[in-house]
């Protein structure tokens, strides 16, 4: 099947790649000339594991082209829109300038029967606000979110774990979920669910899925603050009520938090709109998520200098990580490379290094130093602190070499992803986020 792809960001870009892996002719469309010109030469314009790879093969099999214009589209039987939707400045609520746009220019390419499919996470209303737009052409409007996980973005695209699809009613609803299912077959055909609902309960799948898992680790952080004054290890206490199956493990890790282009932004929308709609009651909590993640980067901050003797100033302070999240480049409100300005306006002499985020982070916050190498970057430390959990500093970091470089021996595990015994065995003083 021929496809469109409007916007290739993060989302636009893996989704174009992954459907020409699985057989559709696609073209991508995006007006940033030099990330289409990037996409177009088989070169990813961001990490993310396994990209390179389905970008190069669909290039060269024709089944994959870049464009800066929307003409383009036409004659595409689905149109995927993947523009961002960043949170207004001064302000919680989503920005849609840009879904607007997108649709605006993707109008005058539409034909009969043509499919619009939004996989932008957008305020609940407002694919109910874009189908009047999009059914005066004689297409019809779908809401189709994502569920990707960075690092893990070509998988979650080409084996979902579900998909879900908001449609109008009738007939032209029904007809619409045909060609989706036809675009999906071969997930389906694997057993992933496929969930048709109305517009409204699609935009809210991916916000509460969002908000629920941006609670669930706040409420690990917010253990962590209790375990940090009672004497208590969140570790273990995560494993215990994690083995509860109503509870489960995941996302109860205790750290310096989220970040990321989602969830923040997400969750603040989110109660943006709830106020909108007279329920923001509803969802208040959602403030509190927020406050709790942000309150335990400061919490790693003071770490730090508790460690030093109550002072940063003059030290040499090495950062472990960059990206967000490990096996990605994403900086987006990144707990770590917050950590790290918070630091160096302390006056800490921040040395920074992550295996992939590096240039991400200087275009952003050039006063910092940053070393690719991670010895290098260990050497002559006075501390250290773990941020982003790249294997090679939760694993393939052994203590006793880490202490043969550093000049100090504080390690601050800011996603307890360390083993504290071995740290401390080999001579560190290991601090750990609600750990004794």
């Amino acid at each position: 099947m021929r496809l469109s792809v409007i916007g290739c960001g993060y989302l636009g870009a893996v989704h174009a790649a992954a459907m020409a892996s699985i057989g559709h002719e696609v073209v991508g469309i995006d007006v940033d000339e030099r990330k289409i010109a990037s996409l177009a030469a088989g070169e990813a314009p961001f990490f993310e594991p396994g990209l390179s790879e389905i970008l190069s093969e669909g290039i060269a099999s024709g089944r994959l082209s870049f464009s800066t214009d929307f003409a383009a589209a036409a004659g595409a039987a689905v149109h995927f829109v993947g523009v961002g939707t960043p949170q207004v400045k001064g302000g919680y609520a989503a920005d849609l300038t840009y879904v607007n746009a997108a649709v605006d220019a993707l109008l005058p390419h539409l034909s009969e029967g043509d499919i619009v499919a939004g996989k932008s996470t957008v305020p609940v209303g407002t694919a109910a606000s874009l189908a009047p737009r999009v059914s005066a052409t004689g297409a019809t409007l779908v809401w189709n979110p994502e569920f990707l996980r960075e690092g893990f973005a070509v998988q979650d695209t080409i084996d979902p774990d579900r998909l879900v699809a908001g449609v109008p009613a009738g007939d032209e609803g029904e007809r619409a979920t045909q060609v989706l299912r036809e675009v999906y077959h071969p997930s389906i055909a694997k057993g992933t669910p496929f969930i048709v609902t109305d517009y409204a309960t699609a935009e809210l799948v991916k916000v509460s899925a969002n908000a629920f898992l941006a609670t669930k680790i706040s409420f690990i952080n917010a253990m962590a603050e209790i375990a940090e004054v009672a004497g208590a290890d969140v570790t273990m206490l995560a494993d215990a009520i994690g083995h509860d199956a109503r509870i489960g493990r995941r996302f109860l890790g205790a750290g310096i938090g989220f970040g990321g282009g989602c969830l923040p932004k997400d969750i603040r929308a989110f109660s943006a709109r709830a106020e909108e709609l007279g329920r923001g009651e509803s969802v208040a909590f959602l403030r509190e998520v927020d406050e709790i993640n942000m309150r335990r980067r400061e919490r790693a901050v003071q770490l730090v200098q508790e460690g030093l003797g109550g002072e940063v100033y003059g030290k040499k302070v090495t950062v472990l990580g960059a990206a967000f999240k490990p096996h990605s480049d994403d900086i987006r409100d990144s707990p770590g490379l917050d950590v790290a300005v918070r630091l160096h306006g302390l006056g800490a002499n921040v040395t920074l290094t992550d295996p992939e985020a590096i240039e991400n982070a200087r275009r952003q916050h050039p006063q910092l130093t940053y070393v690719a190498d991670r010895d290098e970057a260990l050497t002559g430390a006075d501390a250290v602190i773990l941020v982003t959990e790249w294997d090679e500093y939760r694993r393939e970091l052994a203590p006793e070499h880490a202490a043969s470089l550093a000049a100090g021996r504080v390690v601050v595990d800011g996603r307890n992803a360390l083993d504290p015994a071995a740290w401390r065995a080999a001579g560190w003083t290991y601090y750990g986020m609600g750990r004794p």
